[in-house]
């Protein structure tokens, strides 16, 4: 952050606002463009008020969506790059435990993403994870690349890299406006600033910057209840450092699903959570009262009591969390529809973060102006009708 009493540089090739994975990783590949990028975001850094805090997230090959799952050689790759760029682990393989009914749709395509064959019934699933137990009917695939990323090294990683290439990154600045036009004018809390592109990762934050666009997004964030457990027996088999991540596909009981991994953050701790949450304003999301009913806590204690018996079945810790939801929890990455040189990336609907180094590679190219590396027809902003006309 440049010292307040010398000159303030305002015109950049781009500007990216929002300083989270997604926007962070778009300004690491700007910056390796050679082009002059401004990274604003509007918290002093380091914060928890959006989704890229924490210690850990999953990364996984396993997806039922196949845009995705050919995503992720990519993913993988770019993050052991930035490995080797900053001599950083930012990756534990632990591999992950995908279960669910016997023949549900998303579990076999997971399945066929990681083109693998084998299916773990119950005692196959216990000889080879003992912490896990099946229920009747339930079955599981094991997809051996995955692991846990380490969300607050990555971060502070990448955009170490950015500067590293020349970026500016300037916090705690606020956007208040933005003008578009050939040259786009943002103005913050501390400045103005003017570059012919624009690149919007605002997170929770960004449905009310594009509606100064004229652009109404169906984004909606959620607040979620990150939650940890405490094993029974320190220590014990399968739990803890050692034991892998999950998720679950077709639950009736856990429509939205519901995902594990070694805690980090607190050893000792396991971090299970329900893939969904509240509506929340960004702007109040910690004022939720304490006495407010939490359903999601109810489904994960039942979850748990049944499928890791091994844990406690109430939490021991709980933080909260933003997503940023679209209807079909597909991303937005796509220009705006009126202005060219303005590209928003929104709604990463909670599974993000993994695939962030190609997000902001695929946000670079849309910038640019370049054939997207990816097929980014799952992705366009005309998906949604009647976008256009906000006031």
């Amino acid at each position: 952050m440049a010292a307040p009493s010398q000159p303030q540089k305002c015109t950049y090739d781009v500007i990216v606002i929002g300083a989270g994975i997604q926007g962070s990783f778009t300004a690491y590949h700007l910056a390796q463009r050679h082009k002059d990028t401004l990274l604003l975001e509007q918290f002093l850094l380091p914060h928890s008020r959006g989704s890229s805090h924490g210690q850990s997230r999953i990364i996984r090959s396993a997806y039922p969506q196949e845009y995705y799952s050919r995503m992720m050689p990519d993913s993988f790759r770019l993050w052991h790059q930035l490995e080797a760029e900053t001599g950083t682990t930012l990756y534990r393989q632990t591999g992950l435990v995908v279960l669910g009914p016997s023949g549900e749709p998303e579990l076999e395509a997971c399945r066929r993403s990681l083109g693998v064959d084998e299916v773990l019934d119950a005692a196959a699933l216990a000889q080879r994870f003992p912490g896990f137990r099946l229920q009747a009917g339930q079955v599981a695939v094991v997809d051996s690349t995955a692991g846990v990323l380490f969300a607050d090294r990555a971060l502070r990683a990448v955009q170490e890299v950015f500067r590293r290439h020349g970026g500016t990154l300037r916090d705690g600045e606020k956007v208040l406006r933005i003008e578009p036009g050939a040259t786009v004018t943002v103005t913050t809390t501390a400045g103005v600033y003017k570059a012919p592109r624009l690149i919007i990762t605002a997170g929770a934050w960004t449905g009310a910057f594009v509606e100064q666009l004229g652009l109404r997004l169906p984004l909606q964030p959620l607040r979620i209840d990150v939650c940890y457990w405490r094993e029974k027996q320190p220590g014990s088999a399968s739990l803890g450092s050692v034991s892998p991540c999950f998720l679950t596909l077709g639950l009736s009981q856990a429509p939205h699903g519901i995902y594990g991994l070694p805690s980090i953050e607190y050893p000792g701790l396991m971090k299970v959570c329900h893939h969904h949450g509240s509506p929340t304003d960004p702007e109040k999301r910690d004022q939720a009262p304490s006495s407010a009913p939490r359903p999601d806590i109810a489904i994960l204690s039942s979850f748990i009591s049944s499928c890791l018996p091994g844990l406690e079945t109430q939490p021991a810790v709980m933080e909260t969390c933003l997503y940023t939801n679209t209807p079909d929890e597909d991303f937005i990455l796509d220009r705006h529809p009126k202005f060219s040189n303005i590209v928003i990336g929104a709604g990463f609907s909670g599974h993000g973060f993994k695939l962030a180094p190609v997000v902001g590679k695929l946000l670079c190219e849309l910038s640019l102006g370049e054939e997207p590396s990816h097929n980014m027809a799952h992705f366009a902003i005309t998906r949604f009708p009647g976008v256009l006309g906000a006031a």
